[in-house]
């Protein structure tokens, strides 16, 4: 069951991607993060009265960093969502996965763990093959003067793994999913204000502004979506299953705006999903020969 609850999370972000691009021509980046915000906001507000979640947290410093590489990652990708082909913005996103494996290779180098890296060599490899597909989707862009954008969507991808490593410690230190995604919400809406306050607003044109509401919802309904499959026991299957998004996308995107990426960018894509997939499952299964070296290292001292 917890696979169904992945594919419509990913169905519903496609959807949400739809309605931003849609809105994109009528209203600003940081409008759009402060109205996806604020409508979050009352949906996890609801959700966490309704669970008796207290919005009192013991951890606010380890809320303000999640919130803050939410919120820039957030912006970076409805800017791409804007500016790219949907396809391209939402692959461009789902690379936070890759990111999270290039983040954990790059600390052990760090450490000086030579050793530990070259057991990680699949990992690397996938990381490095990723890339390439970086450059064959980034090439169209070039082509199309939309570098910009592109390389905003790369960004919006690796702000997102910091933000999910912080996501994780959070879940450590027992935190609800409702109160991180509440002040995930909060601080969307704020910092979309105060931008607003600098750059102005947008006229509202109700036919168009009406869909600043399901980009709210279908955020929430996502994020639920997403957080129910992994409550549910997910595996590397299900985790994998998000990249399900970027089909929906590629789809809305050819029968709703008439998307053309060119071949070499369709190469990319796939590259880049097919190392997603790698290297969430290399990673996973990285971190769980990790455990058991330690659960095993602690075995043998307590006999000794």
């Amino acid at each position: 069951m917890q696979a169904v609850w992945m594919v419509l999370a990913s169905l519903f972000f496609s959807i949400m991607s739809v309605c931003v691009k849609f809105a994109a021509v009528h209203f600003s980046t940081f409008e759009l993060v402060c109205y996806r915000g604020a409508i979050g906001c009352v949906v996890m507000g609801i959700a966490c009265q309704h669970k008796g979640i207290s919005l009192q947290t013991s951890v606010p410093k380890m809320h303000t960093w999640r919130a803050f590489t939410g919120v820039v990652s957030l912006a970076a990708w409805f800017y791409a969502i804007a500016y790219l082909p949907l396809a391209t913005a939402m692959t461009l996103n789902y690379m936070s996965g890759i990111w999270v494996a290039a983040f954990l290779v790059g600390a052990t180098l760090w450490k000086g763990k030579l050793q530990d890296v070259l057991r990680q060599l699949p990992v690397v490899l996938t990381v490095v093959i990723s890339f390439l597909g970086v450059i064959m989707i980034l090439r169209p862009t070039i082509d199309q003067n939309q570098v910009l954008a592109g390389l905003v969507g790369l960004s919006s991808g690796m702000i997102a793994a910091m933000a999910y490593i912080q996501v994780a410690e959070l879940g450590r230190e027992g935190e609800p999913v409702e109160r991180t995604v509440f002040y995930f919400s909060l601080a969307a809406a704020v910092t979309g204000a105060l931008v607003m306050l600098f750059t102005g607003t947008s006229d509202w044109i109700w036919p168009q502004a009406w869909l600043l509401l399901p980009i709210g919802i279908l955020a929430a309904l996502g994020q639920w979506c997403m957080t129910r499959a992994y409550n549910d026991g997910a595996t590397m299957v299900v985790a994998n299953l998000q990249y399900s998004g970027i089909v929906f996308s590629a789809l809305f995107g050819l029968f709703l705006f008439g998307d053309q990426i060119p071949w070499i960018g369709w190469g990319g894509i796939v590259i880049i999903v097919l190392s997603g997939i790698a290297a969430t499952f290399l990673s996973g299964q990285s971190m769980a020969n990790t455990s058991s070296q330690l659960q095993s290292n602690k075995i043998n001292d307590s006999r000794s």
